[in-house]
C-alpha cells in the first residue's frame, strides 16, 4: 500500500496512520478540557494514563514530559496543547521546542514573518 501523506523534511505531518498511532493519548489529552479530569491527572498521573490505556512509550513521553516524542507516537498538537496548558506551556513554547529554539527565538522568528524552507 502506497502513502498519499507527503513527506515535509522538518514538519510533523499527521496523517491516518499517525492518527491511529496515538488515539489513546489524543483522547487523554482532549479529557483534559474538563476541570475534574485536569485535577485527576494533576493527582495521579501515572493512575490517568493507564484509565486511557498508554502503552510504555506514550505513558514515558507523557509523564517526561518529552513533548517531541509525543509528536513522533502520533500525537495531534491540538490535543498536546491542553496537557501543556497544565505545566502552563504555551503554543509558542512548544514551537520553540519542536524547532530547538527558545521560546523568544522562536516569538521573534514568527515576528519576522516565520522559517524559510528555501
Amino acid at each position: 500500500m502506497t502513502s498519499t501523506t507527503p513527506i515535509v523534511e522538518g514538519t510533523y505531518v499527521y496523517d491516518i496512520v499517525q492518527s491511529k498511532r496515538g488515539r489513546s493519548l489524543n483522547r487523554l489529552c482532549l479529557s483534559l478540557k474538563e476541570s475534574a479530569n485536569r485535577d485527576q491527572f494533576v493527582d495521579d498521573e501515572n493512575a490517568y494514563c493507564d484509565r486511557f490505556g498508554l502503552d510504555d512509550d506514550l505513558k514515558i513521553a507523557v509523564l517526561e514530559r518529552d513533548w517531541v516524542q509525543m509528536l513522533d507516537l502520533g500525537g495531534s498538537i491540538f490535543y498536546i496543547i491542553k496537557l501543556a496548558a497544565i505545566d502552563k506551556k504555551s503554543m509558542q513554547d512548544l514551537g520553540g521546542i519542536f524547532t530547538g529554539m527558545t521560546t523568544e527565538d522562536f516569538i521573534a522568528e514568527l515576528r519576522a514573518g516565520g522559517r524559510s524552507f528555501d
